[in-house]
C-alpha cells in the first residue's frame, strides 16, 4: 500500500469523528486560538478548537460567527469546567449549532456531558489516567484526549508516551486524539499506528502566519529549543497549582514570587483559601496576555510545548499541515518496508 492509503486507512475513525479531511486537531490555546486561527485550520483540513477560557457567553458567541464567516467546514469551541459562566457558554454552543466542544481544566460530570450532547454536540475531554479515561467513558464521553506532560500551558505529571502505553491498549470504545511532543509527522505516525484515532497540536501552530500572536512571541518561539520550554514549581502543597509549561523567563521567577506572597496572606488570615487559590491561578492570565498581546516575552507567558524546538520558521497553517501529512505518508511507507 501506498503512504496515502496507509494514511487514509489509519484515519478513517479520526477523520470520520471529527469530519475532517485529517485526523488533527489544533488544541485550544488560550489568547491565541481565535476566528483567525480556527478558520484557518478548518480551511486546511484539520479540525480546531477555539479557546473560550477568558470569554463571556456573548464573546464566545460572536468568536463563533465570526468563525463561521470564514469557514463551512466543521471547528470545535475548548470551555473552562471551573469558567464562572460555564453553563451560559455551553447554552451558546448548542444555540450556535457548534458540533464539538471539549470540556477542559478537570473532570466533567455526567450532567455536562448529558446537557452538550442532548443539545446535539459531540463530547471531548481529557484523561490524564486509565481509570479517569474508563470514568468517562461511563459517562458518555464521545471521544478523548491523553495530553502528556511535554506539552505547552498547563500540563499533567505523565509523558506522552506513558499514556499512550496505560490508554490506547485498554480503551477501545471511542476514539482517541494523543497530543504533547507532537511535532512530526514521525510522531503522528507512530501514533495513528499504536491506535490512536489521530493528534492534538498546539506549539507547531503558535508561530504560523495566521497566529494572531505578537511578532516578539513568534521570534521567541523560533529561537528556543526544546530545553528552554520547562515547567513551573509548587510552592506549598496546601496550593496544588497545576504546572504550566512555557519559555524561561523572567515570568517564571515572578509566578514563584508571586505564589510566595500569596501564601503569606493566606497565613495572615487576609485571604480564604480559595482566594488564595484563584490569586495564584489568575497570574498567568494576565502574563500570557501581556506576551501574546503586548509582545513582552521578558515578563510575559510563552506557553510553548518542548516541541518548540521542532519550530524554527514562520509557515502558514496549510504549509504545515501539508508537511504534516506528507512526513507521515512517507514514515509509514518505511515501516512498512521495515516490516516486509
Amino acid at each position: 500500500m501506498s503512504g496515502q492509503e496507509l494514511l487514509k486507512k489509519l484515519s478513517e475513525k479520526g477523520c470520520s469523528f471529527l469530519g475532517t479531511r485529517y485526523p488533527l486537531i489544533g488544541g485550544a490555546m488560550a489568547s491565541i486560538s481565535n476566528h483567525q486561527l480556527i478558520s484557518s485550520m478548518a480551511n486546511a483540513g484539520i479540525f480546531g478548537f477555539l479557546a473560550a477560557g477568558f470569554l463571556s457567553p456573548e464573546g464566545l458567541r460572536e468568536e463563533i460567527r465570526k468563525t463561521k464567516e470564514k469557514t463551512a467546514k466543521p471547528f470545535g469551541v475548548n470551555l473552562i469546567i471551573l469558567h464562572p459562566e460555564l453553563k451560559g457558554l455551553m447554552d451558546v454552543c448548542i444555540e450556535e449549532k457548534i458540533s464539538h466542544v471539549i470540556l477542559a481544566s478537570g473532570v466533567p460530570s455526567p450532567e455536562m456531558i448529558s446537557k452538550l450532547k442532548e443539545g446535539g454536540i459531540k463530547v471531548l475531554s481529557f484523561a490524564p489516567a486509565l481509570a479517569i479515561a474508563k470514568r468517562l467513558v461511563k459517562s458518555g464521553i464521545d471521544a478523548l484526549v491523553i495530553e502528556g506532560s511535554e506539552s505547552g500551558g498547563h500540563i499533567g505529571p505523565v509523558s506522552s508516551l506513558v499514556l499512550m502505553q496505560e490508554i490506547l491498549p485498554y480503551v477501545k470504545e471511542v476514539p482517541i486524539f494523543v497530543a504533547g511532543g507532537i511535532g512530526s509527522g514521525m510522531m503522528i505516525a507512530m501514533s495513528l499506528v499504536l491506535g490512536a484515532a489521530g493528534c492534538q497540536m498546539g506549539t507547531v501552530f503558535v508561530g504560523s502566519t495566521e497566529s494572531p500572536v505578537h511578532e516578539n512571541f513568534k521570534k521567541a518561539i523560533y529561537r528556543a529549543s526544546s530545553r528552554h520550554a520547562v515547567q513551573t514549581t509548587q510552592m506549598s502543597p496546601v496550593f496544588p497549582v497545576i504546572p504550566v509549561r512555557s519559555l524561561e523567563n523572567k515570568a517564571h521567577e515572578k509566578f514563584s514570587l508571586h505564589q510566595k506572597q500569596v501564601i503569606e496572606r493566606y497565613e495572615k488570615g487576609e485571604l480564604s483559601l480559595e482566594e488564595a487559590r484563584i490569586q495564584i491561578e489568575q497570574f498567568w492570565a494576565g502574563s500570557l496576555r501581556k506576551a501574546v498581546c503586548e509582545g513582552d516575552v521578558d515578563n510575559g507567558s510563552v506557553m510553548a510545548g518542548q516541541i518548540v524546538g521542532l519550530v524554527k520558521k514562520e509557515e502558514t497553517i496549510g504549509q504545515t499541515v501539508e508537511r504534516l501529512v506528507d512526513e507521515t505518508k512517507k514514515t509509514l511507507e518505511n515501516m512498512q518496508r521495515m516490516l516486509k
